[in-house]
């Protein structure tokens, strides 16, 4: 798929983070940063009418262009909007959805923009998330789609659901990674001050709280495994390091980053692998050791699984060569870090410099 055209369906009343959200990622233009602008359009049912906004009364928001101009889109976009358990949405809007999706368009939606999908039949036999407030509401009302209220945002054949407030900014990012390369959306993430990826399946909320703190909590092993990622690292040794017991270890790392230790290493790897194989000329082989995979082979089967394609079909796509800038990166790198008590943006200093 290419990106290129992006239109953002709004819908009475509009939660106006979450439209911030698509207008920070697409519609802002970023030449300065090499990174060639979309043809970003917000349409509504009636172009020209202000629409409420859910968040502040006084609040409004005009779209300018209506339904027909979402015709011909490589992304369509839902905005927030308030869950209806009854009451339907408006049957033209709902139309539209179903006329991009049938054209190829990527659907994509924002918090509880996932009903507005779920009404046009968009979310049947999909596996789907939400805002975990409403996920029980939405499986009541769409008992045949598969929602998931623990994950981030999922993407199923075409159709992308994020969950709550900044869960939408993992999506759009995780898309723009997908389509455009993880060199663009990291630069789109630094702008932002956020974290370059996030993976959709981590916890949408934990319940342990982050140590107060800050030196008792996991951040410097986070640092130090991210700066020796080649290492053999275990949640043994991590532990050993972090001067726990495993079990506690295990404890600790779900409650700071809402994942498992497993995992994160993986996340990682295969984000120090992408940059290398978009800005370097270095083999396979090489940048398994130098990423921390024992071996090309297991390398390659953890990025078929996380990205789709092998490494030398994400190189064609993306690879540009850039060994001087992937050199600098490396030696700046430092971990994605999840503020595991609201879900949020985490730490700015996990912003990998790219």
């Amino acid at each position: 798929m290419a990106l290129h055209q992006v239109s953002v369906l709004v819908l009475e009343p509009v939660a106006m983070f979450e439209f911030g959200v698509a207008v920070e990622v697409f519609g802002i233009d970023r030449r300065d940063d090499g990174i060639e602008p979309f043809d970003f359009r917000v349409c509504g049912v009636n172009p020209g009418q202000p629409l409420a906004s859910k968040n502040f009364d006084p609040f409004t928001i005009t779209p300018k262009l209506g339904l027909d101009a979402m015709a011909g889109s490589d992304l369509v976009i839902v905005a927030a909007t308030l869950p209806r358990a009854d009451e339907e949405y408006p049957p033209e809007a709902l139309a539209a959805l179903r006329a991009a999706r049938d054209a190829g368009a990527t659907v994509l939606s924002l918090c509880s923009g996932s009903f507005v999908l779920g009404a046009a039949g968009l979310l049947d036999g999909r596996r789907c998330t939400t805002h975990w407030m409403y996920a029980e509401k939405m499986q009541q009302r769409f008992p045949e789609a598969v929602v998931d209220a623990r994950v981030l945002f999922v993407e199923d054949d075409g159709v992308i659901t994020s969950a709550g407030t900044a869960a939408g900014i993992d999506a759009c990012l995780h898309l723009v990674r997908k389509e455009l390369g993880a060199a663009v959306a990291t630069r789109i993430a630094r702008r932002m001050v956020v974290p370059p990826q996030r993976d959709g399946g981590q916890l949408q909320y934990v319940e342990a709280p982050i140590p107060a703190c800050s030196a008792d909590g996991l951040s410097p092993i986070l640092e130090w495994a991210v700066a020796n990622i080649e290492e053999p690292h275990t949640v043994s040794t991590l532990a050993t390091r972090a001067l726990m017991s495993e079990r506690t270890f295990a404890r600790r790392f779900l409650a700071e980053t809402g994942t498992t230790p497993h995992k994160w290493l993986n996340q990682q790897r295969i984000l120090a692998a992408r940059t290398l194989l978009e800005r370097t000329d270095l083999s396979v082989e090489q940048i398994a050791g130098r990423v921390g995979f024992n071996s090309p082979v297991v390398l390659r089967e953890h990025f078929r699984e996380v990205i789709g394609i092998s490494p030398v079909a994400y190189r064609r796509r993306f690879g540009c060569g850039d060994e001087d800038e992937a050199i600098a990166w490396a030696a700046n790198r430092e971990p994605l870090l999840l503020d595991a008590g609201t879900g949020g943006a985490g730490d700015p200093r996990a912003t990998v410099a790219g």
